[in-house]
């Protein structure tokens, strides 16, 4: 199932997930514990991050290692630029 960068990042669980490893590797009972979410959910997360490229996997022996990959950050980065010059609308500032 293709997932863009959006969809990807949309869901708070993957955000907490990939906040979790903006700090470097970790395994997955380490992302449980800051996740808040039971391993089945992490590690169904962690799929979908790693199918639409935002997380690697690094298999040590039994142990798995995900850590996020820059590149899907820096297209997101790209898009946003385009939205930066935008001026602050004045109605919207209450």
């Amino acid at each position: 199932m293709y997932m863009d960068a959006f969809e990807a990042l949309a869901d708070p669980t993957r955000r907490r997930i990939v906040a979790a490893l903006r700090n470097g590797e970790k395994q997955v009972g380490d992302i449980v514990r800051v996740a808040g979410v039971h391993q089945s959910g992490v590690s169904r997360h962690l799929r979908l991050l790693h199918d639409s490229g935002f997380v690697t996997v690094r298999p040590e022996g039994q142990r798995r290692f995900y850590a996020l990959r820059p590149d899907p950050f820096r297209e997101v980065d790209v898009w946003l630029t385009s939205y930066r010059s935008l001026k602050r609308d004045p109605e919207m500032a209450t």
